[in-house]
């Protein structure tokens, strides 16, 4: 009687989007996977603000997962709303979509990462399992290490773990750098009883206002009524420091943060100043690191990458979280049509690498160009009604090619 083969044991480190996607996918195909995450629940923090989903790329992953359904009932497609202002507070131009654009409707990331971990096995997922390092073992296999002093072994790790991966140095020695551009997160609670002048300027999606001097407000409208914002600019990575502020993120230095901003801020227009200074909650610091563009590295057996962990690029063009959503379907779709885990994965980075390389690279170039020294009138934004055609067209090709690909094939090779 000929053995039966061993099932891999397959561990997803990271249960963001991306890693659950994977995992989703994987128990669809009957494919055994345990995800293990440091934050210790699903809602355990603010995840952060609203993501445009894009047809050619998350949305496509959604719906191998069979969550389009779920997606639709929280996506807000008005959300694609686009203003964008000079500092002086002149509209430099407006986008509304059309009623039945949903080329890439807006969802809170909690509300995505919710929403895909509802459709996860809930006994595969191990909450509050902050990974501390991997141990190569033999024949590929590795040895996962957590805070606790736990450990637990797989055939297959899955790096989904997000800028500072703890799996990416098993690969690449690879590091992100700080881009030059810090935000500061912040969030205007009930904005049309409260803040009524925001929430105007806002209206239903995003607003974007530069001055042409390295400094920014994004502001884009999140669900519940609440607004967002991120309140940028380029400076060195410890601005803080030389402002006298110990931690930007603490609470307790919200008043020194303020009067910082309005200093920076100084000549820009009364109205857009409430931004800086109305905030519900004090403000997150979130610095913008990247990894080098391409990112890539020699395949090793037993480990891979994706989303963040992979490419981390600025957060310009919205390609994050689509490419970690599609690079998990595609990974799991790899996975469960054989022949073998190894083979899989490296089907699975061949394609994963020539799509994500010059997303990553127009993304940072972007960020560069949005906190350069153009002038506002004169700054060349990308037309978002081209970018929905775009995306469009991309979610037709792609499944042309799907469908047209071999079992064991991929649709982007």
């Amino acid at each position: 009687m000929n053995a039966v083969p061993a099932v891999p044991a397959i561990a997803v480190v990271g249960a963001g989007p991306g890693g659950l996607l994977c995992a989703r996918v994987l128990q669809q195909h009957g494919v055994p996977v345990t995800v293990y995450e440091a934050d210790a629940s699903v809602d355990a923090r603010d995840l952060g603000g609203t993501l445009d989903l894009h047809a050619d790329s998350g949305q496509i992953a959604l719906e191998d997962a069979g969550l389009t359904a779920a997606f639709r009932t929280l996506a807000r497609p008005e959300g694609q709303a686009k203003t964008r202002m000079d500092h002086r507070g002149t509209v430099l131009d407006r986008f509304v979509p059309e009623a039945d654009d949903e080329a890439a409707p807006e969802i809170d990331r909690g509300q995505l990462r919710r929403t895909i971990a509802a459709h996860v096995d809930p006994a595969s997922i191990r909450w509050g399992h902050r990974l501390t390092r991997v141990e190569p073992l033999a024949g590929g296999a590795h040895r996962l290490h957590f805070a606790d002093g736990g450990t637990a072994e797989a055939d297959l790790v899955i790096g989904a773990d997000g800028a500072w991966s703890r799996v990416r140095p098993l690969v690449s020695p690879a590091t992100a750098d700080y881009s030059g551009v810090s935000f500061l997160d912040v969030v205007y609670a009930d904005a049309d009883t409260r803040h009524p002048a925001i929430a105007r300027l806002v209206g239903d999606g995003h607003l974007f206002v530069r001055d042409g001097e390295g400094r920014a407000v994004i502001a884009q409208r999140n669900s519940g009524g609440h607004v967002r914002a991120y309140l940028a600019m380029r400076t060195p990575a410890d601005w803080y420091t030389a402002a006298g502020i110990a931690d930007p993120s603490d609470p307790a230095e919200a008043d020194a943060v303020r009067r910082h901003l309005l200093t920076e801020f100084a000549d820009w227009d009364a109205q857009l100043r409430p931004f800086l200074t109305d905030v519900d909650g004090g403000y997150r610091h979130r610095p913008i690191h990247v990894l080098p563009a391409p990112h890539t590295w020699e395949h090793r057996s037993g480990v891979t990458l994706l989303g963040d962990a992979a490419h981390v690029m600025a957060p310009f063009g919205g390609y994050g979280v689509n490419l970690a959503l599609l690079e998990g379907a595609e990974l799991a779709r790899a996975i469960a049509e054989g022949p073998t885990p190894d083979a899989a994965v490296r089907r699975y980075e061949a394609a994963m690498t020539d799509r994500a390389a010059p997303l990553a690279a127009d993304a940072n170039d972007a960020l560069a160009r949005f906190f350069g020294a153009t002038p506002p009138a004169a700054h060349t934004a990308p037309d978002p009604a081209e970018e929905h055609r775009r995306y469009r067209q991309g979610a037709a090709e792609y499944r042309a090619r799907q469908t047209a690909a071999p079992a064991g094939g991929s649709p982007h090779r």
